[in-house]
């Protein structure tokens, strides 16, 4: 080996140890799921089948869409909180606006997801152009958003088709429309994070300054990056009434903070430009699975938002000791 080799491979050696660094937080999370599972199992018997792999998702793709959404954010390096909003209006929309055609179930299906991805680029249009803080603007969106959605049906209700309904209920190789929804889902993350957009909006979390002056429009891309974020809460409002067959006006409070969870305990940086959905998804199956142990050891239900709790302070902490000693590693 000569001189002008050991630079070259100190280098090389040194992009492994980032690249490390950047995986630590999601293999931490994925060590949490695979313990998680274990106790499951040792619990409940025939976890690790189709059914039960049917099941959790099912129960899961809700919280992942949402979450989809709100990683996006993340990695842009902002937050939605309007998604709650989003949510709600989506599912009462839905339940008195789809009647009984098939026609008028596709054009209000349209219609919602136009909402959601709107009302999300009205969400980057302020921040961009007011330069308002992100929370603030999707905590006023989310309050519009859930006032709409009272206005609309104040109280839990309405009905959807019965096709609409009945769609989760067939099987493909013995794997249910959720999980190949969420293989979809999974193969458009893997074309969306290397398209420009997608690069584009993970540098601009790692760097505004940097990617601003690289020419990168900041209004185009909050535009864009929220108006993704309320697309997929529309999705999430759409998918959620096919579980429960009703419209409900204040259930989108209850996966804002978990859909920042979800990303969080996967891995996606609150400061932007690092992580990815496949972390995502761990998250909200570890929140999903945390669920079904309360579920099964018979405990109060109000100790599920304990132990989430508990969970996120876990991973955040757990990545952080991985990151800290990974990047020791390069010194």
């Amino acid at each position: 080996m000569t001189a002008a080799d050991v630079p070259a491979t100190d280098a090389a050696a040194n992009r492994r140890r980032a690249r490390l660094i950047d995986r630590a937080p999601f293999l931490v999370a994925c060590v949490m799921l695979v313990v998680l599972l274990a106790v499951y199992a040792a619990l409940r018997e025939g976890v690790f089948t189709l059914d039960e792999l049917n099941v959790d998702t099912a129960a899961a793709l809700t919280l992942i869409l949402a979450a989809t959404g709100q990683t996006i954010v993340l990695l842009r390096g902002g937050i939605d909180l309007s998604i709650g909003g989003m949510i709600s209006l989506g599912t009462v929309l839905a339940a008195t606006r789809f009647g009984d055609t098939l026609a008028g179930s596709a054009i209000w299906t349209v219609l919602i997801l136009l909402i959601g991805f709107g009302v999300g680029a009205i969400n980057g249009l302020l921040i961009s152009v007011l330069r308002l803080q992100p929370f603030l603007v999707t905590l006023a969106t989310w309050s519009i958003l859930s006032g709409a959605a009272l206005l609309i049906l104040p109280i839990d209700g309405g009905s959807l088709p019965g096709a609409w309904m009945s769609a989760g209920n067939a099987t493909l190789l013995g794997l249910s429309p959720p999980v190949w929804l969420l293989v979809i889902l999974f193969v458009f993350w893997l074309w969306f994070r290397e398209t420009r957009l997608g690069l584009t909006i993970r540098a601009t979390g790692s760097n505004e300054k940097s990617a601003f002056l690289s020419g990168v429009s900041l209004t185009r891309i909050n535009v864009a990056t929220y108006g993704l974020s309320g697309l997929f809460a529309a999705l999430a409002a759409l998918y959620l009434t096919t579980q429960t067959g009703t419209g409900s006006p204040t259930i989108g409070k209850d996966y804002i903070l978990p859909s920042v969870a979800a990303a969080v305990i996967g891995g996606i940086s609150l400061f932007g430009g690092r992580g990815g959905l496949a972390g995502t998804i761990v998250g909200a199956f570890i929140l999903t699975i945390i669920g079904n142990l309360v579920f099964v050891l018979s405990v109060s239900s109000y100790w599920q938002p304990v132990v989430s709790g508990v969970i996120l302070l876990v991973a955040v902490l757990a990545s952080s000791l991985a990151e800290r000693s990974a990047r020791r590693s390069l010194t």
